[in-house]
């Protein structure tokens, strides 16, 4: 009767035993209530717990039950009190979850944190874009570079970028120059432009880019790779500062039709003298080969064939002559 408020039906058979005129010791309650030793003493130590006995002051060492009103109200103020406790522990396990949520929202793969959707793997990004494809009225602009890019790359961007040029959706996309290199890069790109895109090459770019419609933009997480993950944004401000990167780089890119314009007789191209620059700024080979997205092989061979030009016998003399000839 009394287990909603958290007494056990053998608990409160010791009590109401104790509550009886003559309730007698251990013995007699265990002949009277039918238990075992071990029960009534287990029950008289909860009821203890329970301030339900208290010391006797007539017989020393005995214990006396409290009143049944008493006690009822003691048992609902513990309950009472316990559930004051516990509606305290469930607001702070509340706090605590929401600091939690707050403090690691940012780790959590594919998962919007202030504005931005954190994109991790390959398969949540190329389910993100083909959405973002599919979404497209108007236009997809890319900057893409990094050289060469894989054949499953390339392959994976194919339908979606059919479908949205069937759709009469315009499309400009720039890559490095180094793609000229690369059969199945530009192989791709010619086909692009053949479907009504539009395509053009710059020897040195930013990171990539794509932008959806003026409105959504992704962006890798590294741009020093771009596997690890991506960034797919629709804040107005970041999105405004991306299409203004991409139309600069459009606008100081050639269209891929075109030939890389010299300046004058034996002048450099223009991927000769973005090499030439950033081997003047002290940048290695090696990285300068990863900024123009060609081999370090290549890197050499351009060196030599600009040291030839130029009749240095050093690197630090073509550096002169190229200054004094105003390509630097």
């Amino acid at each position: 009767m009394l287990q909603s408020l958290g007494l056990a039906p053998e608990v409160e058979a010791v009590y109401r035993g104790m509550l009886a005129e003559e309730p007698g010791g251990i013995a007699e309650l265990c002949v009277r209530l039918g238990f075992t030793e071990s029960q009534v003493r287990d029950g008289l130590d909860r009821l203890v717990d329970l301030d339900l006995l208290r010391p006797s002051r007539d017989i020393p060492g005995a214990l006396r039950p409290v009143s049944p009103e008493l006690g009822l109200e003691l048992l609902l103020r513990r309950q009472e009190d316990d559930l004051v406790r516990r509606q305290e522990e469930l607001a702070r396990s509340k706090a605590a979850a929401a600091r939690v949520v707050s403090e690691f929202a940012e780790l959590r793969p594919n998962t919007e944190v202030d504005g931005a959707e954190r994109l991790v793997g390959m398969d949540a990004i190329q389910s993100r874009l083909e959405e973002l494809a599919h979404g497209l009225t108007r236009e997809c602009l890319a900057i893409l570079p990094g050289g060469a890019l894989s054949e499953a790359s390339l392959e994976a961007s194919r339908p979606l970028d059919r479908r949205a040029l069937s759709r009469g959706i315009e499309m400009r996309s720039v890559y490095q120059d180094s793609v000229r290199n690369d059969a199945v890069t530009l192989g791709y790109a010619r086909w692009l432009t053949e479907e009504g895109g539009q395509v053009r090459t710059c020897p040195l770019l930013p990171s990539r880019l794509l932008i959806f419609d003026r409105t959504v933009a992704v962006v890798p997480i590294d741009p020093t790779n771009s596997r690890l993950g991506a960034l797919c944004t629709s804040a107005p401000g970041i999105v405004a500062s991306l299409l203004t990167l991409f139309e600069q780089t459009w606008n100081s890119a050639v269209p891929l039709g075109a030939d890389q314009p010299r300046l004058t007789g034996s002048a450099p191209t223009a991927g000769e003298l973005e090499l030439l620059r950033l081997l003047a700024s002290g940048m290695t080979d090696e990285a300068a080969g990863k900024r123009l997205g060609v081999s370090l092989r290549t890197v050499r061979r351009q060196m030599s064939a600009l040291m030839e030009r130029l009749h240095a016998t050093s690197r630090f003399e073509a550096g002169l002559k190229a200054a004094q000839q105003g390509w630097l």
